[in-house]
């Protein structure tokens, strides 16, 4: 098999999860992942933060891990990269505003490079304009910017992806199984599994 490159956007108050378990998953199946943060660069941290559904009529939020960064943002050219993947949490409702952050998207857009999106991962690509005509869904409050963008978002449970060409999204951490599988498909990732005798 032979392994891609992937970019990762994130931002301080990310969701730990939604950043930690596809940057793990996605190397441990033989990718490369390269984690960038506006105005940071390498071997810089951010902070995330622990979101959970407890009843609420929203999340909770609580303090998660410091989450190194592995390459530089004023570094990094997406032409160099075959996908893009887009955590959610509350860094999304600023990274959408930094320098280079739509650019970067943008290219991916127009090169039809697949983008996987979680939770409010989606404020992102709406501002970049990049879902329109799609269907995906997204946490539920992210619902009216899609579809102020033009795009048809789609309720489903939170275990579940919505895939629309190269788009994979998923309501939030929850759907990590169905997602990160979705999109190791359009990748074109294949894991064979040996059934091995244990002695």
């Amino acid at each position: 098999m032979s392994g891609k490159k992937l970019l990762m956007i994130v931002g301080d108050f990310g969701e730990d999860y939604e950043i930690m378990v596809p940057f793990q998953a996605l190397q441990m199946v033989g990718h490369t992942v390269h984690a960038v943060c506006p105005g940071k660069k390498e071997g810089d941290s951010v902070k995330t933060a622990i979101h959970d559904f407890e009843g609420d009529q929203t999340y909770t939020e609580k303090p998660g891990h410091n989450f190194a960064l592995n390459a530089t943002f004023d570094e990094v050219n997406p032409e160099d990269y075959d996908a893009l993947v887009i955590p959610g949490g509350r860094a999304p409702e600023y990274l959408r505003r930094e320098d280079g952050v739509l650019e970067m998207v943008n290219h991916f857009v127009s090169e039809d490079k697949p983008i996987a999106a979680l939770c409010h991962g989606l404020q992102i690509l709406a501002a970049a304009d990049a879902v329109r005509d799609k269907t995906l869904t997204a946490y539920p409050a992210c619902a009216p910017e899609v579809e102020m963008a033009g795009g048809r978002y789609k309720e489903v449970d939170p275990t579940e992806v919505v895939t629309d060409g190269n788009l994979v999204t998923s309501p939030a951490w929850p759907g990590h199984p169905k997602w990160l599988a979705a999109f190791l498909d359009v990748l074109g990732t294949q894991i064979t599994h040996q059934d091995k005798a244990i002695a």
